[in-house]
């Protein structure tokens, strides 16, 4: 499996810093990604002051945002496979900065949505340029703490830019903040670029791979190289596999739940146990956070196992545990923040192993495809978990959202046990293929 695969190499002081200059190249635009997404919601204010735009105009923004975002994630895969990652990376650091730019100088609606659209394509490339990077440049023994940190940027990410903004906002104005987004992007793409060497090509990924058993070399030699097929052959070859859509489920379900810990967990909290709005959202502050630590933690437990599955598994289980628990209401309220926090905890464990997992399911030349694809899963449960789950507290079920998101979870940890079951029934079939 290309998980062990680095057992037999050896991991020289050399190939170390190269590994950790690749993960924090990754990380950092990671970083701008998630930074990004949250630049329109944190000028809400400032533009509904100086334009007199309402929510819903302001809103309709981040929305076209999200939605170019997830069209052009499964797309920009199949570019990736092609041209190459490091050049695609840039390029969407580019859109982030060209897009704060024209949200700076803004004279009106036209120019913000515009921002928007050019914001959303930069954002659309990010994971399947990310995973690309990683899987071919960090020494597979190193991809859990690859996967872990990368995670954990983009927490860093949402965390910094309310803060980053609205200092400049109250220092200077909200065009100056939208300016200063762009010149911290554009700090982030003159790394790229000045140490970005590193994440061209594809020779760590091979070379830690040369020592894989016979079999898998027979396998590897049957599998054709994706990147020499047309996109159609690509997307033929990718839509018949079952493990893909296994884990575009996983994506769909494990982002619903996360969905409904975020937009709803504040008015549950009110309603199941009297917590005030304050309080509420110091709780999902702490699950974000821990979320975050277990990011951490599990890239640990990812390099210690090849049966990644079974961690998704059991942690995902016991995440929706602790939510069924909580939306019960039994829990005494002094004992609701420090559960939900072990919920974030939980369910952050399972991220480095998740995409340990996926990356058995990218046959060679498909990596940015794969992950672009099964991502965009994220992006569907993410839109439509918020209007399902609010329906749900509508209809005045108010723990609703909470156990819809424990179902979610156990779901996903399910779903990654059968991805992982198909991705094995085809490496073996590749296999018995290979033999004869």
């Amino acid at each position: 499996m290309p998980s062990t695969a680095h057992s037999s190499m050896p991991d020289t002081p050399g190939a170390r810093r190269r590994d950790w200059q690749v993960i924090s190249l990754v990380g950092a635009a990671h970083a701008c990604s998630h930074f990004f997404q949250l630049v329109f919601a944190t000028l809400y204010l400032s533009l509904n002051q100086e334009f007199g735009y309402d929510f819903a105009q302001l809103g309709l923004l981040v929305a076209i945002f999200f939605l170019v975002s997830c069209l052009g994630q499964a797309s920009s895969g199949f570019i990736v496979d092609r041209i190459g990652a490091a050049p695609v990376l840039r390029f969407g650091l580019v859109c982030f900065i060209i897009s704060a730019v024209l949200i700076g100088v803004a004279p009106g609606y036209w120019v913000l949505m515009l921002a928007a659209v050019i914001g959303g394509i930069g954002n659309a490339i990010f994971h399947p340029v990310d995973f690309a990077i990683l899987n071919h440049r960090v020494s597979p023994g190193r991809l859990g703490h690859a996967f872990s940190t990368h995670g954990f940027t983009g927490y860093l990410g949402w965390a910094l830019t309310p803060v980053f903004m609205a200092t400049l906002i109250e220092l200077y104005n909200w065009r100056v903040a939208a300016l200063g987004a762009g010149v911290l992007v554009a700090l982030v793409l003159l790394a790229t670029v000045l140490f970005g060497r590193c994440l061209s090509g594809h020779e760590s990924a091979q070379a830690s791979a040369a020592a894989p058993s016979q079999s898998a070399r027979s396998a590897a030699s049957t599998t054709a190289d994706l990147s020499n097929q047309t996109v159609a052959q690509t997307l033929a070859a990718l839509l018949a596999q079952p493990a893909l859509w296994g884990a575009f489920l996983f994506f769909a379900f494990t982002a619903a739940a996360l969905s409904a810990v975020q937009n709803y967990t504040i008015p549950t909290l009110g309603a199941l146990y009297q917590i005030d709005a304050i309080m509420a959202g110091t709780a999902l502050s702490a699950y974000m956070v821990t979320a975050a630590l277990g990011l951490v933690v599990g890239g640990f437990l990812a390099g210690a196992t090849a049966m990644c599955e079974r961690i998704v598994l059991v942690s995902l289980l016991a995440a929706g545990a602790c939510l069924a628990v909580l939306a019960s209401g039994v829990l005494p309220s002094f004992l609701v923040l420090a559960f939900l926090a072990f919920t974030g905890f939980l369910a952050g464990i399972s991220g480095p192993s998740r995409d340990m997992l996926i990356r058995r399911v990218a046959p060679k030349g498909a990596t940015g495809a794969v992950y672009g694809l099964v991502y965009s899963g994220m992006d569907v449960g993410s839109s439509l978990a918020p209007v399902l789950f609010g329906l749900m507290l509508d209809a005045g079920v108010r723990q609703g959202p909470w156990y819809a998101a424990g179902v979610c979870f156990v779901v996903g940890g399910f779903m990654a046990v059968w991805v992982a079951q198909a991705a094995a029934r085809r490496q073996a079939g590749v296999s018995a293929a290979a033999a004869h």
